[in-house]
């Protein structure tokens, strides 16, 4: 006799499916909500799927026997990489510690086919069904298989639908010059439409001896070291946090003088896609990773003249062109000022 062949216990809810060596094992209720907003404010959606575990108990499992991971909280279901609570059910999968997984809908297990189908294929191998609000499914049977698979293929085309629409309105808000997340020192941000100078003089006074001294010295090297030695500081608005737009005076660093330097809202541009994402560019287990610095010719938005300005273009396109000039990063082929060989920078 297999081993997943026997006898159901009775139980307030039955089916078919469940069997004793089903009971045997771990009933799994997978909770998660998308991001934190919807875990803060979402409540019926947490409550129902925590809520599951009594369902389970109806099922047949002993209280006892009921494991909820809910690690995956304010994550989003798009991708399993960053996910500790899906993988970590994948491990109990694969060890057969588990007898059934619950979900109050297949979305909030996985909304990336390849997961999915991943999950399924382990669920049907190791022998452990899975259930929501909607009924039970074993995996090993054909037509449970299928209806799963295209539960899967539906949940994977609403994020799509979801994340095009989404984008769809922020490309359309963004033309307009409208759409800021933040804005770097020397800039608040007054409304999601409605950027100004920051209100502080002192701050708006570091800014601009950044793109004098730049002048006068030729390298961001040179500004960040001369900021250094002067012990002047940047001022900086917290976009998070309990001291989240209250200003707060710190050292610089050289990668904030780069990025000051580098930005064309300090000449008054509104600009949006300047870092598109490569999905060539992705390294693995690093999230931020695959993206990149376009040209500003393949730049999605480009509005002169939109918000107040410390430098103007010309002065920008300038820095810009010296900036790239004085590049020693990965790929430039310019020597690194300190070495003792002929070409090092080639080499």
């Amino acid at each position: 006799m297999n081993a997943l062949e026997g006898t159901t216990r009775p139980g307030v809810l039955r089916s078919s499916k469940i069997l004793d060596a089903h009971l045997d094992r771990l009933a799994v209720v997978y909770v998660r909500q998308s991001d934190p907003q919807q875990v803060l404010n979402h409540r019926e959606s947490r409550e129902r799927q925590y809520a599951l575990a009594d369902h389970a108990a109806a099922l047949g499992w002993s209280r006892d026997r009921v494991l909820v991971i809910d690690e995956d909280q304010g994550r989003s279901g798009r991708t399993a990489d960053q996910r500790g609570g899906f993988q970590r059910l994948l491990a109990e999968v694969t060890m057969e510690h588990v007898g059934l997984i619950l979900g109050i809908e297949m979305s909030r297990i996985a909304r990336n086919n390849k997961d999915w189908h991943n999950l399924l294929e382990m669920c049907a191998i190791f022998g452990t069904i899975l259930a929501d609000e909607d009924g039970v499914y074993d995996p090993q049977d054909t037509n449970d298989r299928l209806l799963l698979g295209l539960k899967g293929t539906i949940s994977e085309f609403e994020l799509v639908t979801m994340r095009n629409r989404l984008e769809r309105g922020r490309l359309h808000k963004a033309q307009r010059g409208e759409l800021f997340h933040r804005v770097p020192t020397g800039y608040v941000k007054l409304s999601t439409e409605r950027v100004e100078f920051d209100p502080d003089e002192q701050v708006r006074e570091v800014v601009r001896l950044i793109f004098d001294k730049y002048d006068e010295i030729g390298t961001a090297w040179g500004v960040f070291h001369y900021l250094i030695r002067n012990n002047i500081k940047l001022g900086f608005r917290p976009f998070h946090g309990p001291n989240r737009g209250n200003l707060e005076w710190r050292r610089p660093v050289l990668l904030t003088i780069h990025q000051i330097l580098r930005h064309p809202i300090y000449a008054g541009a509104y600009s949006y896609g300047r870092s598109p994402f490569d999905p060539a560019r992705r390294i693995a287990g690093k999230p931020k990773s695959g993206r990149w610095n376009a040209p500003p010719e393949e730049w999605v938005c480009l509005l002169r003249d939109a918000v107040p300005a410390y430098i103007s273009w010309e002065q920008y396109e300038a820095n810009r062109r010296r900036l790239a000039a004085n590049d020693r990063g990965p790929g430039s082929k310019k020597a690194t000022g300190r070495a003792l060989t002929l070409l090092h920078g080639i080499v």
